[in-house]
């Protein structure tokens, strides 16, 4: 027999292959996660800006100050003048003037998941966005890094492979057999004034196999550990965001069931789109199983978001307006668009939100943060509105 036109590919020529792989990745690591660095947040905001944060007046502010109430901000050594106002400044204003959002007492934290089984479709970049945006707000905030993946982690200025413990510091030992009874081990303060997570790196991928032999050996319904994990934790936030795979495993499932609302980012294009409605119907499919062994789960609100969706493409303005119809109100009105602003964002390792200098007075950015604002603002509604104590200021804005 001949020999074949293409050489057979052996388990070494794929080694070679995936050692070359790691070196790229190994060199970029190097440059962007540099010993002795830490990711911080230099965004600052002048007396006018802070004054709109707090809803009270530059001359309050200014008062506070005078009379010790507030420090005053940092000064430039060289001219003198002000920095302006760091986020951790902001909500201390807002403390004292009484205008932090928090929920009441009374009110349950949100724990929102952010979720489709198909990747690519913006789901880190929704929860890492989102999570920032509500901080700004001063919201109390948590994100959970359900994915091995561990984007989100990322972004956060965490190196999976370095800074992060799978055996201590991720949701692992949480769902291992005789493992931590609260979720308090792995929160983690981060850079943003009001944001803690839960950090995640690709030993979590292991988790998979560990509830998969607990459900096989253990009566009890493993799928609600990780609602318990969060109940442990939830009096302590506003909101807590979970990022979880992009596949229906054991992690997912127990996301669905942690879960008190839904969003489901999708790019309007044909084949997202037939994914959603599958993911739509595996949704219910799999609730329904689930809910025969671990009872009935309700949500506060299940919306779809039209994701990396590019206006001067005749088909995505096609199929978002498809999918408008089909989902009438079940869609969100703001729109998560397609930007190089994101793309140039996420490739350093950063959001749109804590960009600064020159690269914040352009109009590419300044319409990203647009509707990033919009995604937001709409989604903090809906949280606003799962809070009884929030109805008569809700009517007095008008939103109810």
């Amino acid at each position: 027999m001949a020999d074949p036109i293409l050489p057979s590919v052996t388990l070494d020529d794929l080694d070679r292959l995936s050692n070359r792989a790691t070196s790229v990745i190994d060199r970029l690591r190097d440059q962007v996660f540099a010993p002795g660095t830490q990711k911080s947040l230099d965004l600052r905001f002048n007396v006018r800006t802070a004054a709109q944060m707090v809803g009270r007046s530059e001359t309050l502010i200014r008062d506070a100050e005078n009379d010790g109430r507030l420090p005053e901000p940092e000064k430039d050594d060289k001219t003198g003048r002000r920095k302006g106002y760091a986020l951790h400044e902001i909500n201390n204003m807002r403390a004292l003037f009484g205008t932090l959002p928090h929920r009441s007492a009374e009110d349950d934290a949100l724990v929102l998941a952010v979720q489709n089984f198909k990747g690519g479709v913006g789901k880190s970049t929704l929860v890492t966005h989102l999570s920032q945006y509500l901080a700004l707000q001063g919201y109390r905030v948590c994100v959970i890094d359900c994915d091995s993946q561990a984007s989100t982690t990322s972004i956060f200025g965490l190196n999976p492979d370095i800074d992060i413990d799978e055996d201590e510091e991720t949701l692992y030992p949480f769902f291992r057999h005789g493992g931590p009874q609260d979720l308090r081990y792995a929160l983690r303060a981060t850079y943003w004034p009001g944001i803690a997570m839960v950090a995640a790196n690709l030993g979590l991928y292991d988790a998979e196999y560990e509830l998969a032999g607990r459900m096989a050996r253990e009566s009890g319904f493993v799928l609600d550990r990780l609602r318990e994990g969060i109940n442990s934790i939830r009096d302590h936030f506003d909101v807590i965001l979970l990022d979880p795979p992009p596949a229906l495993g054991m992690i997912s499932l127990s996301v669905l069931r942690a879960a008190d609302a839904i969003v489901v980012p999708t790019p309007p294009n044909n084949v997202d789109f037939g994914s959603t409605v599958h993911f739509l119907k595996m949704l219910t499919s799999t609730l329904n199983e689930l809910e025969k062994v671990g009872g009935a789960h309700d949500y506060k609100f299940v919306k779809i978001l039209a994701s990396k969706m590019n206006d001067g493409k005749s088909a995505h303005v096609a199929i978002k307006r498809m999918m408008d119809a089909v989902f009438a109100g079940d869609m969100l009105q703001s729109v998560l668009k397609d930007s190089a602003e994101i793309d140039n964002a996420t490739a350093n390792l950063l959001t749109v939100y804590e960009m600064t200098g020159s690269a914040t007075r352009t109009e590419t950015h300044k319409r990203c943060r647009v509707y990033l604002d919009a995604i937001g603002r709409e989604i903090e509604i809906l949280m606003r509105k799962t809070w009884p104590s929030q109805r008569e200021a809700l009517a007095r804005e008008g939103l109810l």
